[in-house]
């Protein structure tokens, strides 16, 4: 007959470990605002830990140390190391959303369009509308007046015919969903990726914000969730720089 189990052999048992906590990398002035406004949507536990820009608005050397491109925002969850804001938001919606930022059927292709849009077509324009913006606070003021001038004939050709494109077209997709991009109840991976967009196009090209974008956006940031971001994890991007 064996022996009965002993108490210590009983207990000898590894306790369960833990489930490894998000940890989001923000750089200053970076674009964590989507990763984080998710996380707080999905009730997902998360840290963040902040880096300061060098003088020369460059990531510091301890970013890189976490991804070799010193980019932001990145998230660590245990071994994991993962960068990309469309990346980030997709695994976070695949491995926590357990149903939460469901996409129905009829607004599948919405989604996957805008979700990849934002990133991809209107954030480098209004990067490049910010660079021609700063460009002549860089130069000696002698010649800053003209350089100023330079730019902004550039911004108008370069950046301003194409920004109302976009606007135009996002003005009227929000006015076809009325609520989310998707066209669901809940906001899901595009909304993610978007809404940080449109706050920057709202900031930068006022000119070319909809109504219906402006609309978008405040009640976007009216959601508890955003405003647990804003409140705790005290990220005022500077929109202007």
């Amino acid at each position: 007959m064996a022996e009965p189990a002993t108490e210590a052999a009983v207990n000898s048992e590894p306790a369960p470990s833990k489930p490894s906590v998000v940890v989001v990398h923000h750089l200053e002035d970076a674009r964590s605002q989507r990763v984080l406004w998710l996380l707080e949507e999905l009730n997902v536990p998360y840290e963040v830990k902040k880096y300061k820009r060098t003088p020369q608005r460059l990531a510091p050397k301890e970013l890189f140390d976490v991804h070799p491109l010193g980019k932001s925002p990145v998230i660590t969850v245990g071994a994991l190391t993962l960068a990309e804001s469309g990346a980030i938001v997709e695994y976070v919606i695949k491995k926590y959303g357990d149903g939460k930022a469901e996409v129905k059927e009829s607004g599948w292709v919405d989604n996957l369009y805008f979700t990849h849009y934002a990133e991809g077509s209107v954030q480098p324009l209004l990067v490049r509308r910010l660079v021609f913006k700063l460009l002549p606070q860089r130069v000696p003021a002698l010649v800053r007046p003209i350089i100023k001038n330079v730019m902004t004939k550039a911004d108008s050709l370069m950046n301003a015919p194409d920004l109302k494109k976009h606007g135009d077209l996002i003005e009227a997709h929000l006015a076809k969903t009325n609520l989310w991009f998707a066209g669901g109840e809940n906001p899901t991976s595009a909304d993610y990726m978007m809404g940080f967009t449109l706050e920057i196009l709202a900031n930068r090209a006022p000119e070319f914000t909809g109504p219906k974008t402006m609309e978008y956006v405040k009640r976007m940031q009216a959601r508890p969730a955003y405003q647990r971001v804003k409140l705790h994890a005290k990220l005022n991007h500077n929109h202007n720089l």
